[in-house]
């Protein structure tokens, strides 16, 4: 297993749709273990293949909630239903997200409460989720990699434009940056 450079906004692969995946080999399996290895590194508690550099339809995550009930897995070519988002603006506290391809910054973005997630493991099986709370933040979170979306994306005008200061001042928005999980000193 292998540490994977995390892409950072203004990388191409961050900002296009991804492609399903067509093939579950061993080549995939090595990636998603990459995958996993780099997000527990950097750490995360979810990981697209995009932030990686692939233009995969994958995601990976791996979050204990408020129970001890350990949520990990991989989502091959996942959909994804919401529930309605709540009206009103965020929580800076219980709505604050931070994303791994923006890192360091952290900013409150509304999100459905509820969502039913449906995916195909490495074994070839649909499987289907539904989540609330937290899990349910980072499904939306790591399936909008998949289609191109950051968080920042989604910010409301005044937090869209801390997020811009902050990529600006860090260099970013350009293609080719990255950084890699236990050797930069970088946070989400």
């Amino acid at each position: 297993m292998a540490v994977l450079p995390i892409r950072i906004t203004g990388e191409p692969v961050l900002h296009s749709i991804a492609e399903p995946v067509v093939d579950v080999d061993a080549t995939l399996r090595t990636l998603v273990e990459d995958m996993f290895e780099t997000m527990e590194q950097a750490p995360g508690v979810g990981l697209a293949a995009p932030q990686v550099g692939i233009g995969l339809r994958l995601f990976v995550y791996n979050w204990v909630d408020d129970d001890e009930v350990l949520w990990r897995g991989v989502a091959i070519n996942p959909e994804l239903w919401l529930s309605p988002i709540p009206a009103g603006e965020p929580d800076e506290d219980a709505d604050s997200e931070g994303c791994l391809s923006i890192p360091g910054a952290r900013y409150a973005l509304r999100r459905a409460d509820r969502v039913r997630l449906r995916a195909t493991d490495l074994d070839k099986k649909v499987f289907e989720i539904e989540a609330e709370g937290w899990l349910a933040r980072i499904f939306q979170h790591e399936y909008d990699h998949l289609d191109g979306t950051l968080y920042a994306d989604r910010l409301d005008h005044a937090q869209s434009k801390a997020v811009a200061k902050v990529v600006r001042k860090s260099g970013w928005g350009i293609p080719g940056e990255s950084w890699m999980p236990g050797e930069d000193d970088l946070e989400s």
